[in-house]
Parts: structure tokens; sequence; C-alpha cells
């Protein structure tokens, strides 16, 4: 899951007139590519794989990673970052904006020409409507909380059809982030929207849906899905309309680019290496070897290269604080001492060893081991890492009281009741499911039993996004992905009351300690400042709050490996390769 890179508008009482007049497209760098597609090679499809089946096609209530809109809409927003130098430059914007009132204030002229897949004009009632959707509370969008800064709106407003004026509470680092989230079609959700409010929005777009009436801003559309084995996206013809190459041919290059549906990742590597689709992630050494071994023997034509950084990524463990069904659970999960234990019982140097084959990263925070510079600010701050000791484990377990032990190894409480929960994370995942049973196995030689049971992906995220006093988990293994180098700290993760501020969701949002309190005011005040240094420091303040707190017991993130199918060119260069930018966009992608 990732952590991912997002109430009521006002229209202009008269009706503006949209203009279809076509500007200077959007022009991708020749530097983006380490192989160019100098003869305009185009058709064919990319195939991809993921190892969970999909939940919806619906936008504003998807959840899951992969998924098919965030695909549909490769290639939106307003400003991209450039991936030689991090700059943000405009993409769906017609120019940069223009900045006033303390930073708060940011007017963005739209790109003219831009259309959806069924050829209607993209305009500002596209962004008005998404914004609207998003934050309604009863539509449950999983970015809803990156229209808010510390509980105060980003208000946008419609100037014209083509300009769009952006208000925010506060001044925020992170602004033109923020602002670059995917319009989607306003003539086909602000309808159903103005007709039946959330219920209605939630209601579209289902993987029935026929694929012809889901309709696209970005490089690709629904052509087909079938569940269970595939999922195929199509070229948005009007997409090369505004989006060239360097020498001026409409991107995309391919006709397609699909997923194939897999039982879990062994038969997504067994997949790749037959040839079957067009990359994959390693995840450990053994990957490593198998497919270096097909390349040597001549049965797999790939391009490899290990390590090529840290990934955007952490494996954790959260524990459920709201569990009024089981009183005696909820407390023991609330208790700091009980949390601190479960860190010095994860022995990450043996996940990284077994579980990711050496090559990965221990991790004990929630930003990510590839933002380095906000790594060592936290630890130059003080931020405790609670590491693999099980005699430390072992004192602080007692000190809740749990100190003697049954005939099967087990710690009992004075009521003479097991010190046990349960664990679950998604079945198929075959390093997360790794990660769970070395846990489980530590656990047990302090006493502590843990049920680990790898359960559905689509059943383990509902559970983990329920709100209320009596969340229906005790604790979930999983993982987040995402988030971007300016301020690398979740925004729907760490503020109390956020969609994915997991060990803590009761319905009215509150927090609950002080520590959550203070995590929460340092979210919005770093967000706020713009000068990096400071906004470093103000992180490693929070990250030590954090720590302290371990409401959640961070494991191991993975190194990320690029491997692909020598049949498909337009990668990037390998300099720009890393687990931020990827290995491609797939825009620039093409069949040899």
């Amino acid at each position: 899951m990732k952590k991912v890179p997002f109430k009521n508008a006002l229209f202009l009482a008269l009706a503006m007139t949209v203009t279809t007049s076509v500007a200077a497209p959007f022009v991708y760098p020749a530097a983006w590519t380490g192989e160019q597609n100098t003869a305009n090679k185009r058709g064919g499809e990319f195939r991809n794989l993921t190892i969970s089946d999909f939940k919806t096609i619906n936008p504003f209530t998807s959840a899951e990673s992969p998924s098919l809109p965030t695909q549909m809409s490769e290639g939106t927003g307003l400003f991209t970052q450039d991936p030689r130098n991090d700059e943000f430059i405009p993409k769906m914007a017609d120019s940069p904006a223009v900045v006033s009132n303390n930073n708060k204030r940011f007017v963005v002229k739209i790109r003219p020409g831009m259309k959806f897949s069924d050829g209607q004009a993209i305009t500002a009632d596209d962004w008005i409507t998404t914004w609207k959707i998003h934050t309604d509370d009863k539509v449950g969008s999983n970015t809803y909380d990156n229209f808010f800064l510390n509980d105060k709106p980003i208000v946008i407003k419609k100037i014209n059809a083509m300009t769009l004026q952006f208000d925010f509470p506060v001044q925020s680092s992170k602004a033109l982030v923020l602002m670059s989230f995917t319009p989607w079609p306003d003539h086909v959700f602000g309808k159903a929207y103005k007709d039946g409010g959330a219920e209605a929005v939630k209601k579209l777009w289902g993987l029935s849906t026929n694929p012809s009436e889901i309709v696209s801003p970005g490089a690709w559309t629904m052509e087909s899905y079938r569940a269970g084995e595939r999922a195929v996206l199509k070229a948005n013809k009007f997409y090369g309309e505004w989006n060239k190459d360097s020498r001026g041919n409409a991107l995309p290059y391919l006709d397609k680019y699909s997923f194939r549906i897999v039982g879990d990742l062994n038969a997504g590597l067994a997949a790749y290496l037959a040839g079957q689709t067009d990359t994959f992630g390693p995840r450990n050494a053994d990957d490593l070897a198998q497919i270096k071994k097909a390349i040597d023997g001549g049965t797999l034509k790939a391009y490899l290269k290990a390590n090529v950084s840290p990934n955007a990524t952490s494996s954790w463990i959260t524990y459920n604080w709201n569990k009024t069904g089981d009183p005696a659970k909820q407390t023991l999960f609330r208790d700091v001492r009980f949390r601190r234990a479960m860190s010095h019982i994860a022995n990450r140097d043996a996940m990284v060893k077994l579980a990711l084959g050496g090559l990965g990263s221990e991790t004990y925070f929630s930003t990510y081991p590839i933002f380095k510079a906000q790594i060592d600010a936290g630890l130059k701050a003080g931020a405790p890492q609670y590491k693999y000791d099980l005699a430390q484990a072992t004192k602080l377990l007692a000190q809740i009281g749990y100190t003697k032990k049954n005939a099967q190894g087990f710690l009992t409480g004075k009521d003479g009741k097991v010190l046990e929960f349960n664990l679950a994370t998604n079945s198929g995942n075959t390093t997360r499911e790794q990660l769970g049973r070395i846990f489980a196995d530590e656990a047990k030689k302090v006493g502590v039993k843990v049920n680990f049971t790898p359960i559905d992906f689509n059943t383990l995220v509902g559970q983990l996004t329920a709100k209320g006093e009596n969340r229906p988990f005790d604790a979930i293994l999983l993982g987040l992905t995402g988030g971007d180098n300016v301020w690398s700290f979740g925004q729907n993760v760490v503020p109390c009351g956020t969609n994915l501020h997991s060990y803590n969701n009761p319905t009215d949002g509150k927090c609950l300690t002080s520590q959550e309190q203070l995590m929460t005011k340092l979210y919005y005040q770093g967000d706020a400042e713009l000068n990096t240094a400071k906004r470093l420091a103000i992180g490693g303040t929070l990250m030590k709050t954090e720590g302290e707190l371990q409401p959640i017991t961070y494991l191991v993130g993975t190194n990320y490996h690029v491997t692909f199918n020598e049949r498909v060119g337009g990668e990037y260069p390998a300099d720009l390769m890393n687990a931020y930018y990827l290995a491609r966009d797939n825009a620039l992608t093409f069949i040899k």
C-alpha cells in the first residue's frame, strides 16, 4: 500500500466558453530516455503483473496499489518532477503558477487542448468536481486528507474555464505536490454527484462496468478486465495531442498496457522468466540469481541492475488501539511498553537476510530509507531505535505483568490468559508471509503467541481502514510505498484522524496521546516550513517523537532492483533510475 505522493466549491454565475484551441504540447525531454525511439516505433503491449485482483476502477474509492485508476491517470497532474534535478515543471498547467498571499495563493492556467479519452475537453470544472468529491467524507476517498492542512481545507476556485485558484490555509512546502491531483470527468462524476451525492459516486465504475463507459484523462483507459486473469488498458488516443516526444511524435507509443493477475510473487517470477511479462520487482538475492541465470543461459533476454537504490517503502506491523470488544487487548496495544517490546522482538537482521536475501535495510521510522537526508536528521535529533533484543523485550513484558509461562512456554497474565494476538498479512505476498513467520517465531522465544494468518488483500485493506471504537483486527503486517522528496512524511498517515493513521482511527478521529498530538503538530509545522534545513530539523523531532511512542513496529525496507525484457525500450538512463522515479516513464516506452 502506497503512502502514497491527495467542501464545497463556488462556481461563476455566468457560463464560460470552453476553448478548444491547441496550445504548445508538453514535450518529454530527450534526456529522459537512455534508448530513444528514433524510428518512432509504435504499437504493441507492455505486460506487467500483480498478485492481487483489482477491487474497483473508481478513482474515488480505490485504496489499493497498484490500481487501475492510478495506472489510467498516468501522465496527469498540473506539475511533474524532472528526474534529473527534482524540479517541478508544468504538465497539465500551461505555465508556472502565479504565487501570492505569502506563498498561500496559487493561480494556475490550464494547458489548452487537453481531452479526456471520450474526446471531451479537460477544463477547470473537472478539477473542481474532483476536489469536491474527494473532500466529501461520505465518499471515503483515500486522498481526502491531501486537501486539508491541520483540519483546514485547501480551497479551490474556478476563475474561468481554463484558470484555477488554490488557496492554502497556511503555506506548504508540498503545495505543488498537493495541487497535482488527477482531474476526473465532471461530465461523468459531476452529474452523478449532483443527482445522487456520495452514494451515486461510489456506485460508478465497478469492475463489471463496460470499459466503453470509462473515461480517462491520462495516457491509458480501460479495454477489458477478466477477474483473476488479466486487466488490459489501451492508449488514450487524445493524450498524444498534448504530449509529444522530443521529435514531436505523439505519446504514448504503445497501444496497450496490461496486468497479468498471478497467484503470488513466485508465480510472477516464473511468468517473467518465461517471457510472459515485461518486468518484475525482484525481492531478494534468490530472485536476482534466477533472473541472472536465465539471462546468462540465453533463455531470457533482459536488462538487470541490482541495488539501484533503497525502495520508497517499508513493511510494518500496526496494532489496533480501537478494540472495545476486547478491552484486555485494547489495553495491551495501547501500552507503550508492549509496543517497544514488539520492536525488540523484531529480528530485522534475520528478516533482511532470510526474506530479502541480504538486499534491504532495517527500518525504524515512517519515512523511508531512500529519503536519506531526513533519516540522518532524525538520528541527529536522537530518534530511538528499539533494536532486536529478546532480553529487553522480556523485561518490558514483565513490567506489564507477564512474568509466568504455562506448560507450552507462553506467557500468562494474572488471570491465567495467554499473551497472544492475531497477526494478518496479504496472502500471495511471499515476502510479507516470511516476515510474519520470522516475527512469530521470535515472539514465541519470549513467550508471546502470535497467530499469524495471511488473508485476502482487499479484506485486509478493509480492516485496516475501518473507523470506529471496535475495529475488526488485532494486528496487521503490511507496507506503504510512495511519498515525496519534499516533505517525506505521509499526510494521510502521521496526523490524527487521517485515513491511514492505522493504529488509532476512532470515529471522532481524536488523538489518544500527547505524542500523537505533537506528531500531528510537527507534521504541519514541517510542511509549512519552506527552508529545507529547518524542515529537515522539524522532521527529525517528529521522528524522535514517533520513535519514542512506537505506535507501529517498522521492520525492513527492500532495495530497488531493475529488470525488464529487452523487447521493450524507452527506459531512463541508468543514472536517473531509482525507487522514487522508477525505471521508466511508460509514455516513452516502446516495443523494439
